[in-house]
C-alpha cells in the first residue's frame, strides 16, 4: 500500500470511528450498529465492512483508540512535571481535563467495556486483561516513586491507585456531580484531598 492509499484508510477509519463515538454516546451500545455509524459517518455500511469485519472488530479498535488517545494525553503532562506531587498533579488535572473536553469519548469507552463481550460471551469489564493499562501503571509508579523519595507515607498503592482512579471517573459519570461543580473546580478539589492523602496515611 503506498503512502497516499494508507493516508486515505486512516483517514476513512478515523471518519468510521468518529462516528462510531457518537453513535455510542447517542444511543449506547447495545443500539449501536454498522448502520447507524454509516448513518452518521454519511458513508455506506459497504464502506464500513471494507475497513471492519463487524461490529465487535469496530468496537476493539474503537476502544483502542481511545484508550490511547486519553493514556498520551494524561502522559504527556505526567512526564513534564517534576517530583512526584507535581506528577500527581498532573495526572488528576490532566485527566479530568482530558474527560471535560472529551465527553462523548468517555460515555463511549464506558459502554464498550460494560456493554462488549468477547467470543465467549464474557464481559469486557470482567475480562482478567494481562494486558498494561498504561494510566493505571503510571499512577502506580508516580505513588511507587513519591513512597521511595519518602515525599508519600506508607499506604497500599493499588488500593490508592483505584481510589483516585475512581474519584476522576465519577465527574463524567455522575450527572448530579456535574451540575454541582464544574470540572476545573472538581479537579483543584481532588488534587488537594489526594495530596493530603498520600502523605497522612
Amino acid at each position: 500500500m503506498d503512502e497516499k492509499q494508507t493516508f486515505i484508510t486512516e483517514a476513512r477509519r478515523t471518519q468510521i470511528v468518529n462516528a462510531a463515538i457518537m453513535t455510542l454516546d447517542e444511543i449506547g451500545y447495545i443500539h449501536t450498529s454498522m448502520a447507524q455509524i454509516a448513518k452518521r459517518a454519511e458513508i455506506s455500511t459497504a464502506l464500513i465492512s471494507y475497513h471492519f469485519r463487524d461490529k465487535n472488530d469496530l468496537m476493539d479498535y474503537t476502544l483502542m483508540k481511545l484508550v490511547t488517545d486519553m493514556s498520551n494525553y494524561v502522559l504527556d503532562r505526567t512526564k513534564a512535571a517534576l517530583g512526584p506531587s507535581d506528577k500527581l498533579r498532573a495526572y488528576i488535572e490532566g485527566s479530568i481535563a482530558y474527560q471535560s473536553d472529551n465527553p462523548s469519548c468517555h460515555i463511549a469507552l464506558v459502554e464498550i467495556v460494560f456493554h462488549a463481550r468477547t467470543a465467549d460471551n464474557v464481559p469486557y469489564y470482567k475480562m482478567n486483561d494481562d494486558e498494561e493499562d498504561p494510566l493505571e501503571s503510571e499512577l502506580q509508579r508516580i505513588l511507587l516513586l513519591g513512597q521511595k523519595q519518602k515525599e508519600f507515607g506508607d499506604f497500599d498503592v493499588r488500593i490508592m491507585t483505584a481510589a483516585i482512579r475512581g474519584a476522576i471517573d465519577e465527574y463524567t459519570l455522575n450527572g448530579k456531580l456535574k451540575g454541582y461543580v464544574d470540572s476545573q473546580s472538581y479537579s483543584a478539589e481532588l488534587v488537594k484531598v489526594f495530596n493530603r492523602a498520600v502523605r497522612c496515611v
